[in-house]
């Protein structure tokens, strides 16, 4: 018979081996998913591409068009001075054109293109790599530079003023976005400051709900592109400046 000082050390020695016993039995430990990971966006189908606008304000206008379709819509810069409309999420080709068929007999709009899933910067990751991604989203970014804000939010405590912009820029590369800064800043992998890089999102709280209710994209050297609001032009700002640093929220890696 052991000795009493010796009895908790047997006791102890059982339970390990019936808990050992009990783990190879039993399902497996749930995997914890890491604090702050949100999903990753979903890949665009086929797309709607429509319109040869001059005005921006004209482009925005058929956007809004198409928004009222019930049809998530953004414009972008075609090239300097023409901006051109994409629309839809579409499984087949033949889906996007049907639904743009009855779009033109309504008269909303005339000629249009449907553009392949292949033809995003995404599709073409694994054959050039995430950098090819991230250097397509900034570049896509900056062709809005001087831009003026046309997206027409629906409330700037939900951040939709600013994240029109970075939703055009995801879809253009194709990658879903949620429609507010909110939503977005729930998505994907969590990135400190200093390990930003170009193609992320980062987040502000700029009123004072306490929440996310801005979002620009991070394009390198502490900087990033946004749009500011109404009445003002998209453009270029510092994480370090007065306004910004103090109100940043953070950073998101969708890729």
């Amino acid at each position: 018979m052991l000795p009493n000082r010796n009895r908790p050390l047997l006791v102890l020695l059982v339970f390990l081996v019936v808990l050992a016993g009990c783990a190879r039995r039993g399902a497996p430990p749930e995997t914890i998913r890491p604090s702050g990971k949100g999903p990753m966006p979903a890949k665009m189908g086929f797309t709607i591409q429509a319109g040869a606008f001059s005005r921006v304000e004209n482009a925005a206008a058929l956007t809004r068009k198409l928004n009222r379709e019930g049809l998530s819509a953004y414009y972008f810069v075609y090239r300097t001075g023409l901006y051109k409309v994409r629309f839809g999420n579409f499984k087949t080709a033949e889906d996007a054109a049907a639904r743009a068929r009855r779009l033109a007999d309504k008269g909303i709009i005339e000629e249009f293109w449907v553009v392949n899933p292949r033809e995003y910067a995404i599709a073409l990751k694994g054959e050039k790599g995430e950098t090819y991604v991230r250097d397509e989203i900034v570049r896509t970014a900056k062709s809005f530079i001087g831009v003026p804000y046309l997206w027409g939010g629906d409330s700037a405590d939900e951040g939709f003023d600013c994240s029109g912009l970075t939703m055009a820029v995801y879809q253009y590369n194709g990658l879903m976005l949620p429609r507010s800064s909110r939503e977005q800043s729930e998505m994907g992998n969590p990135v400190s400051r200093g390990s930003l890089e170009t193609g992320d999102l980062v987040f502000f709280k700029t009123n004072n709900s306490g929440k996310v209710s801005h979002v620009g994209i991070y394009i390198g050297r502490g900087r990033f592109i946004h749009a500011p609001g109404r009445g003002k032009r998209i453009g270029i700002e510092s994480l370090d400046g007065k306004y910004y640093s103090r109100r940043y929220a953070g950073g998101r890696s969708l890729l």
